[in-house]
């Protein structure tokens, strides 16, 4: 995940040419604001309850969730010196293993997660273009491309389907201006609370393994900004 994540650094600080415009059109007062960023996606991924078993998980099963590192985009519009809406956009993949008496099992392979995210942020201008911030707002978590892995897949189940749902984020960091050009550097971290339900169904359509997981996750990123 180290790996990742420095090289998901590196992209953000080599696209910073990408979304930024001659110097003199930035400006530390714009309405809008462009952020380049690696991230790191820290989900939980445990079961809290399970609602249907007919394979018999042993007491006790429990699973978590993989790390990732991705670049991230932010697009920002203030609608006062002090009070801006966030979006992000980036996918991020994961997969989930036993933990307990499924220790090491592969439970669900290669999903691709999108936080649609919106926030309400609120900035305390300091001295010397010193920004921090707090926001919190929605989030809906998407789910794409997800397969049973080999453990899920060795107790039958040929499909898995995780639930879209949607949940709440906040967060906190700090924009940092570089001179009065409109660029700076910027640190943030989003806590989530969204949860999803796996759906584990058998080559014959039968859903033989219903679990609600807790995802919950951090998205702590760094990068570059510009404001115009």
């Amino acid at each position: 995940m180290k790996t990742l994540y420095a090289a998901a650094i590196g992209a953000a600080l080599a696209s910073t040419a990408l979304v930024a415009a001659p110097a003199h059109a930035g400006s530390t007062d714009g309405k809008w604001q462009i952020k380049v960023l690696g991230s790191a996606v820290l989900p939980d991924g445990k079961i809290s309850r399970v609602d249907k078993d007919l394979i018999g998980l042993p007491a006790g099963s429990q699973t978590k969730a993989s790390n990732n590192g991705v670049p991230t985009l932010a697009v920002e519009y203030f609608f006062t010196k002090n009070i801006s809406a966030e979006t992000i956009c980036c996918t991020s993949s994961h997969h989930v293993t036993g933990a307990g008496p499924l220790a090491g099992a592969g439970i669900v392979d290669h999903a691709v997660l999108i936080p649609a995210t919106l926030t309400i942020k609120y900035h305390l201008p300091l001295a010397g273009g010193i920004k921090p911030y707090i926001g919190a707002g929605p989030a809906l978590y998407l789910w794409l491309g997800e397969r049973p892995g080999a453990g899920a897949a060795a107790l039958g189940a040929s499909r898995v389907h995780l639930s879209n749902e949607v949940g709440a984020a906040v967060q906190g960091g700090v924009d940092i201006a570089l001179g009065k050009s409109g660029y700076g550097l910027t640190l943030d971290a989003k806590k989530y609370w969204v949860n999803t339900t796996a759906h584990f169904t058998t080559a014959g359509g039968v859903e033989a393994l219903t679990t609600r997981h807790k995802i919950n996750a951090w998205i702590l990123s760094a990068g570059v900004s510009y404001r115009f």
